[in-house]
């Protein structure tokens, strides 16, 4: 529990100045973490302006603010108080940092990018500004990963594969690993989420498949073998239990997810999917070729049968996605299971209001429309910018719980 000073008396002591006071639990912490914020110092019932500012990897601005009342000891309480006024509208304690908005363009077009490469953390920085009197501010740091956490690049010439290798500091136990992967966007893989998988002690493996130096420029013919060697070189790591591995697939990349579960249960043990899909689409974006191989030939579309899975599966989906129907797409992998009688753990989370924005974990600021990479074309995700973000702020400890779940 958060300590305020003077909190619980008729009013809060004032800092230097008369200035407020800005108590935060945790200054510094993972970007996944949610932070507790109250201002103290204010009089009954004051007005109050809260600012949080960052600049993201390409040197823009972004801006998240809203306006409060303190309450009747002086006390503003970031996680109860409703905002008069801001860039978001219902008590949320982390509502400044997702909805922050970026200096110029369009919010729904814009996703605040933090510095990561060669960074472990970045700084936001928080103001508070009441009455006239003024302002105070206190700097705010967001981690990465956390101490011990190694990382190492993976490159076809040296490993077979692209990506990211993250591996927790040393243990005394096996540990269940992800091999994580995006979507129809390619590239080098999302290694933000390796990194914070390994910060919660899951080694894991950020895999790019497509649309990076060295792998193919588009979705299309890519060998189901290449994810498995991928897994194979995960699974070899110290700390890594190889009987506990999971894919986890973003959209498209849920397809090849799935096929991973579905015919390498050897050494894919389940997996967790976000917006899926439960067909083998085309590739993408010439839809003449086919997406995925196994064996040298192509991966029949149509549905995925899931008649091997042997580990759990995990489907997150928004009830608003706009892009393809992945709400039905996960209660119909969830269905698929329990008709074939898997005694695994398997089940869908479908958000409301969210879209295919619905992953993976919370409180970065990002739109609901983007240019896609390929093609340039805009599209629209669906869901709204509240919505996702309370879906992330929901669906990702869901994921930390399944591989808390398989820890032995």
């Amino acid at each position: 529990m958060l300590a305020l000073l003077g909190a619980g008396t008729t009013e809060c002591a004032r800092g230097p100045g008369g200035r407020p006071v800005i108590e935060v639990d945790a200054p510094t912490a993972l970007v996944d973490r949610a932070v507790h914020i109250r201002i103290g110092g204010l009089s009954a019932r004051e007005r109050v302006g809260v600012d949080l500012r960052a600049v993201d990897v390409e040197g823009e601005p972004w801006r998240g603010h809203a306006t409060f009342r303190a309450d009747s000891h002086g006390v503003l309480d970031l996680d109860t108080a409703t905002p008069l006024s801001g860039t978001y509208r219902k008590p949320d304690g982390m509502g400044l940092f997702w909805s922050m908005n970026p200096r110029s363009g369009d919010p729904e077009q814009a996703y605040f990018r933090p510095p990561y490469r060669g960074k472990s953390d970045f700084d936001l920085t928080l103001t508070a500004a009441a009455n006239g009197r003024r302002p105070v501010s206190r700097t705010l740091t967001r981690k990465w990963t956390e101490a011990g956490v190694s990382a190492r690049d993976l490159t076809l010439a040296a490993d077979g594969v692209v990506g990211t290798l993250f591996l927790p500091a040393p243990g005394t136990h096996r540990r269940p690993a992800v091999v994580v992967f995006g979507g129809s966007e390619g590239g080098p893989g999302p290694a933000t989420d390796g990194a914070l998988f390994a910060a919660h002690g899951y080694p894991a493996l950020a895999l790019g498949y497509f649309h990076a130096p060295g792998l193919p420029d588009k979705l299309a013919n890519i060998p189901l073998e290449y994810f498995r060697a991928a897994v194979r070189i995960l699974a070899g790591q110290p700390g890594v239990d190889p009987d506990r591995i999971l894919a986890q697939g973003y959209s498209r990349g849920s397809e090849a997810a799935l096929l991973l579960a579905e015919h390498y249960p050897d050494v894919v043990h389940g997996a967790i999917v976000y917006a899926p899909s439960d067909m083998v689409n085309d590739g993408f974006p010439d839809y003449r070729q086919p997406a995925w191989t196994k064996d040298g030939k192509a991966v029949v579309g149509g549905h995925i049968h899931l008649d091997h899975v042997a580990g759990p599966v995990l489907a997150i989906a928004g009830a608003d996605d706009r892009l393809w129907p992945s709400a039905n797409a996960a209660r119909s992998i969830v269905e698929d299971l329990d008709a074939r009688g898997n005694p695994h753990p398997h089940r869908a989370l479908i958000f409301p209001g969210a879209g295919h924005g619905v992953g993976t974990f919370p409180y970065l600021a990002a739109g609901t429309r983007f240019a896609h990479p390929l093609t340039n074309e805009v599209l629209d995700d669906g869901g709204s910018r509240a919505a996702n973000a309370a879906a992330r702020e929901q669906g990702w400890p869901q994921v930390l719980a399944l591989l808390a779940s398989l820890t032995r």
